[in-house]
């Protein structure tokens, strides 16, 4: 009989964190990964990306700086910078709004690298993180929340195995 709730847990975990919700202790939750097709440039056609906004798929060769930004980032862009193990802060702002600006930018600034926030028009949250393969939400600015997830992902390489063996000349 203890086998059996055993493997019942087991299955019901595995059903919880195969869906897409995070398993204990994991900030956001996993979004099916959509390889890392090179494009030629931004308005490249490709298939389009299975979450806004986009955490893994087609993108271009280069990479957008790490910081700060006050304009969007094609996607395209955004999702070399998440295969190079960069940590996107997405903000939706409806009207100026210079404190989160503010408080975003003192966060990004204790990454020296691999992290930037960008104002995002599309989003249906005020604020999404973005990772390879991993997104979370939230209608507040939550430095602990960002942090853990900006900590928990950012730095992890996503690039096919030839590419880190120096056989790819994309970057």
């Amino acid at each position: 009989m203890r086998t059996r709730w055993i493997a019942s847990g087991l299955v019901l975990a595995w059903s919880i964190t195969a869906s897409g919700l995070a398993a204990e202790g994991e900030v956001g939750q996993t979004i099916p990964t959509q390889g890392n097709m090179h494009l030629q440039s931004p308005g490249s056609p490709h298939p389009p990306y299975n979450s806004t906004p986009p955490t893994s798929g087609p993108h271009v060769p280069w990479l957008a700086s790490w910081g700060i930004h006050r304009t969007p980032i094609p996607w395209q862009v955004q999702v070399h910078n998440l295969e190079d193990g960069g940590v996107i802060v997405h903000y939706r702002c409806d009207t100026p709004c210079p404190e989160v600006v503010a408080a975003l930018g003192r966060l990004i600034a204790s990454y020296p690298t691999q992290v930037i926030a960008v104002p995002e028009p599309h989003l249906s949250s005020k604020f999404a993180l973005t990772a390879w393969g991993r997104l979370a939400t939230a209608e507040e600015f939550d430095e602990d929340m960002m942090r853990r997830f900006i900590d928990a992902y950012r730095g992890i390489d996503h690039h096919p195995p030839q590419e880190r063996d120096g056989i790819s000349s994309d970057r």
